[in-house]
């Protein structure tokens, strides 16, 4: 993280469902000005195959696999930030007919930060990450965060809900992020409801990403 911005500083945030990568963002934001940061998620990068499911095959549907996300479109719009281009993009409602999606306005920052279960998995992507970030919880931990969203936010029953996190969660984690931790730059442990250690990595990072933008602002 030492050297100067001569381009975007860009920051990958990864992490299993339910791990706390929300709140990490959250925390993370409260530290910066709208204009100083972009976020670009991998979330909004799903094919849009969910909107003419039935609900029985949006239960078999396994989102959980790579090939689920348009990466072409993701790299290509993480690009066009790092070149000084906004872009705007629908945002995914997960099939959710009570949701009503948003047309997101992406404007280029100093500080991009690139979240998702796939970001390391893509190495294209990956090479474009001066930081990288794992967010981790235990699978018991993740499991009951994400029945809540899920049965909540998006209308699943608690039944698609269990029958997806043993087909299709839990595989993918070990698959296609499991792997890469290692890699990480910084491991952030989220186990509790108590949110001490998350808002103190936050802190952390933003400190010095602050001088690192206070630098380049009196060169």
């Amino acid at each position: 993280m030492a050297r100067q911005m001569s381009k975007p500083f860009i920051m990958g945030i990864a992490g299993g469902s339910g791990s706390g990568k929300t709140f990490f963002l959250k925390c993370f934001l409260k530290h910066f000005k709208a204009e100083e940061v972009c976020l670009v998620s991998q979330d909004d990068y799903y094919k849009p195959v969910a909107d003419h499911m039935t609900p029985e095959e949006n239960r078999l549907y396994n989102f959980d696999l790579p090939h689920t996300i348009d990466n072409d479109l993701f790299l290509h719009d993480i690009n066009k930030l790092i070149e000084g281009k906004s872009f705007t993009k629908k945002e995914y409602t997960f099939g959710n007919p009570n949701a009503k999606p948003k047309m997101l306005e992406i404007k280029p920052a100093p500080i991009i930060i690139v979240e998702g279960l796939f970001i390391m998995h893509f190495r294209e992507i990956a090479d474009l990450l001066d930081l990288k970030i794992f967010v981790d919880a235990e699978e018991d931990v993740a499991l009951k965060r994400r029945l809540h969203r899920d049965l909540v936010e998006r209308g699943y029953s608690s039944d698609d809900v269990m029958y997806k996190w043993i087909n299709h969660v839990v595989p993918a984690y070990k698959d296609y992020l499991l792997p890469f931790k290692t890699e990480c730059h910084k491991v952030v442990i989220n186990n509790t409801e108590v949110p001490d250690d998350i808002i103190a990595v936050t802190e952390e990072i933003s400190k010095e990403l602050r001088e690192l933008l206070d630098s380049r602002a009196n060169n």
